[in-house]
């Protein structure tokens, strides 16, 4: 994609974080952005922030896990709009850590619901339209490292972005099989300075886990203070942002924006290959 000013872009979880840079670059080259995200008081606090800068922004309460939410923001958008050229699957959150027997059916609907389903619904209501429209457009899934390596104690999320991953290879080759004008990338990035840790904030009532089904494993506060401080050691989401706006212009498909991880991706490659049992290297 070359033309970019005055085309319409859509990003869920936009509110903060990957979400909100993917918007501002979007919107640094004159586009019309639509950030969606499920947290009201942010999701205003960033659109007022992009539009002091002159940005062209539609905020949108909306809970990607529900079909229903996503399907009333297609509608909404493509009834305003009339097209949109650029949809970023990109809302997630992080949860359901500790031993995968140990997980609770409530933590498996709660993020599966946000990183899988999210970007299940954005391509089931969104996709058939931009296809329908006839123009350039592109699609990111936002996957993460997790999707293409695996390691103890993140057993659903890595589940679910191995699927993003999945999903969007699959969607690749359809595309290309149909001659349609919509490209697609996925996104699978290392430690990003964001709030994931904090995605608990967000999360429905009705998927909360009873006070004697937290199981709390040795360590694990020690833990998650160390993926803390990586975190906020990490990328600058601007970044991110800049690296999906190329893959976007240069029609990119794997967006790996850590490449200090890429013998570790290499590595699994191998494992499968030669049929060897996995290596476990940790991501520090």
């Amino acid at each position: 994609m070359k033309e970019f000013r005055d085309r319409v872009a859509v990003v869920t979880g936009a509110a903060s974080g990957i979400g909100k840079a993917m918007a501002e670059r979007f919107a640094a080259e004159g586009m019309k952005v639509v950030m969606a995200d499920v947290e009201a008081p942010a999701l205003d606090a960033a659109a007022r922030e992009l539009e002091d800068k002159g940005a062209l922004v539609y905020p949108f309460l909306a809970d990607v896990s529900k079909a229903e939410d996503v399907e009333g923001l297609a509608k909404r958008v493509f009834d305003e709009f009339g097209e949109v050229h650029i949809l970023c699957n990109n809302a997630g959150v992080a949860g359901g850590t500790g031993l995968t027997w140990d997980s609770t059916l409530a933590d498996w609907q709660w993020v599966m619901g946000a990183n899988l389903w999210g970007v299940i619904h954005g391509v089931k209501f969104f996709l058939p339209r931009m296809i329908q429209q006839g123009t350039e457009a592109h699609i990111v899934n936002t996957a993460s490292l997790a999707g293409l390596i695996s390691g103890p104690g993140l057993a659903i999320y890595s589940v679910t972005k191995h699927a993003v991953v999945s999903l969007s290879e699959t969607l690749f080759h359809e595309l290309k099989l149909a001659g349609a004008k919509v490209h697609v990338s996925v996104l699978c990035p290392g430690w990003v300075n964001t709030k994931i840790m904090d995605s608990s904030r967000n999360r429905p009532e009705d998927l909360l886990n009873k006070p004697e089904e937290e199981k709390i494993l040795p360590g694990a506060e020690a833990m998650e203070q160390m993926v803390r401080g990586l975190l906020a050691q990490g990328t600058p989401p601007s970044e991110i942002g800049q690296m999906v706006f190329e893959a976007v212009r240069d029609e990119k498909f794997y967006i790996l924006p850590h490449p200090q991880y890429t013998n570790m991706i290499r590595t699994r490659m191998e494992d499968i290959l030669e049929e060897r049992d996995p290596t476990y290297t940790p991501m520090i």
